[in-house]
């Protein structure tokens, strides 16, 4: 099980020391390094950005929106950073929420999954560039219908040769049928509150995928799942947790519409629904502070590494045993050399991404 950086979203600036952790990452040899999108900075910029100055690391999305851009601009974006790095980057993509599409970017929002489908149908011919693009769906049209525009709509192949026409292309998933598509159609999963107690379920979800999936993609034994966990070294598993609280509160109590955040569903399932009712009651009445104090330290363990060193260390196992590839530690970029040297201690980067993600450890 492999290490990687997730830098996460801006809040009113730049995350402090980004640039130094995603430095600090390739020359520890991590496995990568992640940027996210919401509303405000974008996933890509960033990523051009501090990746300029790394060798090795894998540079990945986690996630860019759909939303946010055409799949043939998103194309664009995958290809040109695919040359720019040296055959480094991983597209990861993700739907988001009717609250974001519909608020941010004023589209609508229904039927996610087919959309998500047909985005990386397109995504995939121009990598593929065999030919130029046509498509002819419910969401994305190439060209545009004569009767819908000026009529001189042509269909087109990139100018740019990929580097890579099997570009990795990652889906951000939380409902059952939503991992099971990205275990169909995609390259790699990345799960929010991945839990090591829920592993044999997600591992039915994606063979269920596995299933039907093409011969043309990827072998199931190259599938990754690269999951996003909070990583806080502290004296205690309390004061860990204290640091990893205000972020559950958020998806579960604002990150979404009552009775709308897929977030707060994925928490549900793994039987904290009391819980999250308290937490979404005292966020949505605008009582962060409450909403923060309302999340179980038991929670908190569950979906994310918190403690000391040896704290940390006692977890690990657990983890090692899921069809988790890739840990993306969320994390004070101070910690990031401690966490890589208790990673390497720990003798976790030992292939464990051969073993087929659909079968038990």
């Amino acid at each position: 099980m492999r290490l990687g950086y997730h830098t996460g979203y801006w809040s009113a600036g730049p995350p402090p020391g980004a640039a130094q952790a995603v430095r600090a990452a390739d020359e520890l040899g991590l496995d990568s390094v992640w940027t996210a999108e919401a509303y405000g900075s974008d996933a890509l910029t960033p990523l051009a950005w501090w990746g300029a100055g790394t060798r090795r690391v894998r540079l990945g999305t986690a996630i860019a929106q759909i939303s946010a851009r055409t799949p043939t601009a998103a194309a664009m974006a995958a290809l040109t950073l695919d040359h720019l790095s040296g055959g480094r980057f991983v597209l990861g993509l993700g739907a988001s929420g009717p609250q974001v599409v519909e608020g941010w970017y004023g589209q609508p929002y229904p039927r996610p999954l087919a959309r998500t489908r047909e985005y990386v149908d397109v995504v995939r011919q121009v990598l593929a560039r065999e030919a130029p693009v046509t498509y002819d769906g419910a969401f994305y049209r190439l060209p545009l219908p004569a009767d819908e525009g000026a009529g001189l709509g042509k269909a087109l192949r990139s100018t740019v040769h990929p580097l890579r026409a099997d570009l990795p292309i990652h889906l951000a998933a939380e409902g059952p049928r939503n991992i099971a598509m990205t275990a169909e159609i995609a390259d790699g999963w990345l799960p929010l509150f991945y839990s090591p107690r829920m592993d044999a379920t997600y591992r039915e979800l994606l063979a269920e995928g596995f299933a039907r999936r093409s011969p043309a993609r990827r072998p199931v034994e190259e599938f990754e799942v690269v999951a996003t966990v909070p990583v806080v070294l502290a004296d205690d598993v309390e004061s860990a947790a204290d640091a990893v609280r205000p972020f559950i509160a958020l998806y579960a109590g604002g990150m979404g519409a009552k009775g709308a955040n897929f977030h707060r569903d994925v928490l549900d399932r793994l039987g904290y629904a009391a819980a999250c009712d308290e937490i979404q009651a005292h966020y949505l009445a605008g009582d962060r502070a409450r909403a923060t104090a309302a999340v179980p330290t038991e929670l908190v363990r569950d979906i994310a590494l918190v403690g000391t060193e040896q704290d940390v260390r006692a977890q690990l196992p657990a983890w090692r045993s899921t069809a988790v590839t890739t840990v993306l530690a969320q994390t004070d970029p101070r910690a990031l050399p401690r966490i890589a040297a208790l990673w390497g201690e720990a003798g976790h980067d030992d292939g464990a991404t051969d073993r087929p993600v659909a079968e038990p450890a």
